[in-house]
């Protein structure tokens, strides 16, 4: 294999999450005066930091979204993770041979922590992650579409950003792992492969990944 560590997103790569949280977080804006479909929610912030919404808010009317925001966001979001969310079909197996074989993986999500830990635990996908191979937007200062995570993700993993890999369903993602310098693998699974330019190559079933990180499945 050439990759010494396969760094994963976590919404929409290990748990299918992207549906629900923008579900969620398009009616929440439209309730609190921010008209956005689930399909704008989708363009403007998969990817992203909760802050990024904050931000596009504040430029786009000129006004700050309420101070519980955030509070009443997760809220929603994980009530309905304990309810309905489910693993990526397919990645719990991929999982499974990476350990198998030896491979580091670890997951650098913009989520908070507590998202990541309600998301795995709710996907049933804890098992396969210790905590010193989570990282968060909240460790760093900045979220995707800047290098911050991903560089603190192989710091922390000791391994050099040239031999990572990053597996990304979202433009943001990718557009962090390449200023990271390093390869990345686009999920098109919801978005397609010209909704996220920039990848080393695109896939749309786990399946596929096996081949690509040269598992010899």
């Amino acid at each position: 294999m050439g990759y010494e560590l396969v760094i994963f997103d976590n919404d929409g790569v290990l748990v299918d999450s992207e549906p629900l949280s923008n579900t969620i977080l398009s009616a929440y804006l439209t309730e609190v005066g921010h008209p956005t479909t689930y399909e704008e929610s989708l363009r403007d912030y998969m990817g992203g930091a909760v802050h990024r919404v904050h931000d596009l808010v504040l430029e786009r009317t000129g006004q700050r979204l309420p101070e519980d925001f955030d509070r009443v966001l997760h809220d929603r979001i994980f009530a309905a993770f304990e309810q309905d969310l489910r693993p990526v079909p397919g990645v719990t197996e991929v999982l499974a041979e990476l350990s198998a074989q030896g491979v580091p993986y670890c997951v650098a999500s913009s989520g908070s922590h507590e998202r990541i830990r309600v998301g795995h635990r709710s996907a049933a996908l804890g098992e396969w992650f210790e905590e010193e191979w989570i990282f968060s937007v909240e460790d760093v200062g900045r979220g995707k579409p800047a290098p911050d995570l991903f560089l603190h993700a192989a710091d922390m993993m000791g391994v050099a950003p040239a031999r990572c890999v990053v597996v990304e369903d979202s433009r943001l993602g990718i557009e962090a792992a390449r200023a990271a310098g390093m390869d990345v693998l686009g999920f098109t699974s919801m978005t397609p492969a010209e909704g996220l330019p920039g990848a080393n190559a695109y896939f749309g079933e786990m399946k596929e990944l096996y081949g690509l990180l040269g598992l010899g499945v």
